[in-house]
C-alpha cells in the first residue's frame, strides 16, 4: 500500500520557521514500523508554509496514497480539519487517519462534519496500532480487536481499549525511517537538524503536561546501542545538530551520563546536541553531569524551570521536579544551581517558565520575568494553557478563568486564561514586553554559534522578535500598547491561518 503522512504547517511563536524547522519524529517512526513492503512518504508541512496547498495537491496526485495520516497538536486542529477536507476532495478513496495529542484527547472533534472527518484515530503511542491498522486495511479484515483505535461504527463512535505502552527494550519499536521524507530543509540557525528519542514518558504529574494524559505515569528507555544507531543514521543523512526529544531524560541520570560517555567514545560528539531537563536533576548532579554533557557536544539545554514561586509550582504540580534535595531538606534555588552548573560548562540555557497562573499578580509575574532576565540565555516563557483533559484545564474551568476555547489560540504564547487579579491581555502584554529584549541579549551568542546564518538572517530574526514595533515605539515616542496591539493582529493573522488551504 502507498501511505502518505503529514505533519501540520503551524509553528510556535518561539520557533520562527526560517530559523528553526524541526522534523516530526513520530511520523518517521511510524514509517519505520509498518511492514516493509509498504511504500511510506513523510511530508513535514512546516517546510512549505508558503505553499501548502500546492505541495499537498502534488503529493496526492503523484503518490496516489491509499492511506493518509496526520499528526496534530491542539493549536493545529483547525488547520488539520481544513487539510482533511482538501484530501477528501482530491483523494476521496483514501483512508484518513489522525494521531497525536489532540485527536487522542478529543477524538469527537475529528468526526464532526462529513467533509472534514477522519476514518480512524490512533490514540496514544502509535507505531504498533498503526501497523496493525494498515495490516487490517490491506487484508480487508475487521479492526475491532486493534487496541488504541477510535472509529465510527454506524452512528456510534467506537473506542477500542487503550493500548499498553511499549516496553522499548524488547525491540518491538524499530528505528525511524528517515528515507521516507519527501521534503527537506530542517535547520536550527542554519545547521541541519534532526530529532532522536532515547526514552519515553515521565513519572511526574505536572498539571499542565499532556504526556501523562497520553501514556500515564511511566518511563521506558531504548537500549543505548539503538540510540547510537539512531544518531548515526541522522548524521549520515546530513544532521549537524540533534535534539533529544525525550519527555524527561533526566529521570535516570546515570543512564544520561552513560549516554554522554557513549557519544564521546563513538566519536559522535562532533555535532551539537540539545535536550530537555528538569532543574532538580541538573542541580543535584550537575557537578559531574554538566562536564560530561559538554564533552558529548551538548550546546543548549531546555530547562523546565516552570516558575520560581512556591505557590505557582504547587498549582502546576511541578514542585517536586524543581526542588533539589540536600541532607533530607529542600532548597528553593534549584533553578539557580542548575543554571550555574550549565553555564560553568559553556552550555546555554533555554529557560522554560509559565506565567499567568490563577493567583498570579503583577508582582509575581514580574518576579519570574526578572529571574529570566538575570539567569537564562533564551527565554521560552509561556502562559498556562488548558489543553484537553489536563489537570489545570479542569481547575481553570472550575474557577471560571478560561476566556477562550478556540483551539488555534492554544499555542502557549496566547493568553487564553486570566488570573484572579489580571486580565489575560495584561498577562500576555507583560510577557511580550519583557521577552523581546531578553531575546535580543542572546544575539551575541547566536552570532558565535552560527555567524554566517546570523549575518544573512539577523534582520529577519530581529524583525520577528520585534513584530508590531515601530521606530517610534522603540524610541519611546509611542505607547508600547499600540505596538502590542499590532503584534496581536499579526499573531491573529498567522495563528492557524495557512491561507492557501
Amino acid at each position: 500500500m502507498d501511505i502518505l503522512l503529514f505533519s501540520m504547517p503551524d509553528s510556535f511563536e518561539h520557533m520562527p520557521a526560517f530559523a528553526i524547522r524541526m522534523p516530526n519524529g513520530a511520523l518517521v517512526s511510524l514509517a519505520g514500523n509498518v511492514d516493509r513492503h509498504h511504500r511510506v512518504s513523510v511530508a513535514d508541512l512546516i517546510l512549505v508554509r508558503d505553499g501548502v496547498r500546492g505541495v499537498v495537491e502534488r503529493l496526492l496526485t503523484d503518490l496516489k496514497p491509499h492511506v493518509v495520516g496526520l499528526s496534530v497538536m491542539t493549536f493545529q486542529r483547525n488547520t488539520a480539519l481544513r487539510l482533511i477536507s482538501l484530501i477528501r476532495s482530491l483523494r476521496p478513496e483514501a483512508c484518513i487517519v489522525a494521531g497525536g495529542y489532540d485527536p487522542s484527547m478529543v477524538p469527537e472533534s475529528y468526526f464532526a462534519t462529513p467533509d472534514a472527518s477522519v476514518d480512524f484515530i490512533v490514540r496514544g503511542e502509535g507505531e504498533i496500532t498503526f501497523r496493525e491498522l494498515v495490516r487490517a486495511l490491506e487484508a480487508g479484515t475487521d479492526v475491532d480487536s486493534i487496541a488504541g483505535l477510535t472509529y465510527r461504527r454506524g452512528t456510534t463512535l467506537r473506542h477500542n481499549p487503550d493500548r499498553p505502552v511499549s516496553s522499548l527494550k524488547d525491540g518491538e519499536i524499530r528505528l525511524p525511517d528517515r528515507a521516507a521524507r519527501v521534503l527537506s530543509g530542517y535547520t536550527l540557525l542554519g545547521r541541519p537538524i534532526d530529532v532522536v528519542e532515547t526514552s519515553r514518558g515521565c513519572t511526574f504529574d505536572c498539571g499542565f503536561c499532556s504526556i501523562v494524559q497520553m501514556r500515564g505515569r511511566n518511563f521506558q528507555t531504548f537500549d543505548l546501542a539503538r540510540v547510537l544507531a539512531d544518531i548515526r543514521d541522522a548524521c549520515s543523512r546530513g544532521a549537524r545538530a540533534v535534539f533529544l526529544v525525550d519527555d524527561n531524560i533526566c529521570l535516570n541520570v546515570p543512564r544520561l551520563e552513560a549516554l554522554c560517555r557513549a557519544i564521546v567514545d563513538s566519536r559522535l560528539n562532533r555535532i551539537d546536541y540539545t535536550l530537555q531537563a528538569t532543574t532538580s536533576s541538573i542541580a543535584n548532579h550537575g557537578a559531574s553531569l554538566a562536564p560530561l554533557m559538554k564533552r558529548a557536544g551538548f550546546r543548549y539545554v531546555f530547562l523546565g524551570i516552570e516558575n520560581v514561586l512556591e505557590d505557582d509550582l504547587q498549582f502546576l504540580h511541578a514542585r517536586r521536579k524543581n526542588t533539589p534535595r540536600r541532607d533530607g531538606g529542600s532548597d528553593s534555588l534549584a533553578a539557580v544551581r542548575a543554571i550555574e552548573h550549565l553555564h560553568r560548562n559553556s552550555i546555554y540555557v533555554v529557560g522554560g517558565l509559565i506565567v499567568g497562573n490563577p493567583d498570579d499578580t503583577r508582582e509575581s509575574i514580574e518576579a519570574n520575568l526578572e529571574f529570566a532576565r538575570r539567569y537564562v540565555d533564551w527565554p521560552y516563557i509561556q502562559h498556562p494553557t488548558p489543553y484537553p483533559r489536563t489537570a489545570i484545564a479542569q481547575e481553570f474551568q472550575e474557577r471560571g478563568l478560561v476566556i477562550s476555547e478556540r483551539p488555534e489560540e492554544y499555542d502557549g504564547t496566547t493568553a487564553v486564561v486570566r488570573t484572579r487579579h489580571l486580565p489575560a491581555e495584561e498577562v500576555e502584554f507583560m510577557r511580550w514586553r519583557a521577552e523581546r529584549w531578553m531575546k535580543l541579549h542572546h544575539m551575541p551568542a547566536a552570532i558565535r554559534h552560527s555567524p554566517l546564518f546570523v549575518l544573512r538572517h539577523g534582520y529577519r530574526m530581529l524583525a520577528h522578535t520585534f513584530r508590531g514595533s515601530s521606530l517610534s515605539s522603540l524610541l519611546g515616542l509611542e505607547d508600547e500598547r499600540e505596538s502590542f496591539r499590532r503584534y496581536r493582529d499579526i499573531r491573529r493573522a498567522e495563528r492557524g491561518c495557512i491561507n492557501d488551504l
